[in-house]
């Protein structure tokens, strides 16, 4: 069966160019969110198997929707995705509970070697 996933960016361009690698690679993309907040709402919702969530977005963070879902899931798996230069986030987000973290701008390999490797 294939792994179910949440895609979190406020960048709608963003979220269309990872499920497009998700999905051509076997990948359900079961929701999109484009705020921290909705992407905890649709957590609940879904029971994704991994979430792809970007750290800097309108409303909620990413880094704080992750501490979210981490309370209504401790074994929560996301990766987060963050652009150049975010080092200090990426390591709050480490120590926050995320899996691993990818840089944009994204390589389908490394996007594809992270999820695969979170998901064991």
């Amino acid at each position: 069966m294939a792994h179910k996933v949440l895609i979190v960016d406020d960048a709608a361009f963003m979220r269309m160019m990872i499920k497009d690698i998700l999905t051509k690679n076997g990948f359900d993309v079961v929701g999109e969110a484009n705020d921290g907040a909705q992407a905890v709402q649709k957590y609940e919702e879904l029971s994704p198997d991994l979430v792809t969530m970007d750290i800097t977005m309108p409303e909620m963070d990413g880094i704080t929707s992750l501490k979210e879902i981490k309370k209504i899931d401790p074994n929560a798996k996301v990766i987060m995705c963050s652009a150049m230069g975010q080092q200090a986030m990426v390591i709050d987000a480490i120590q926050a509970g995320a899996k691993d973290f990818i840089v944009k701008p994204f390589q389908a390999d490394r996007v594809l070697e992270a999820i695969k490797k979170t998901l064991g």
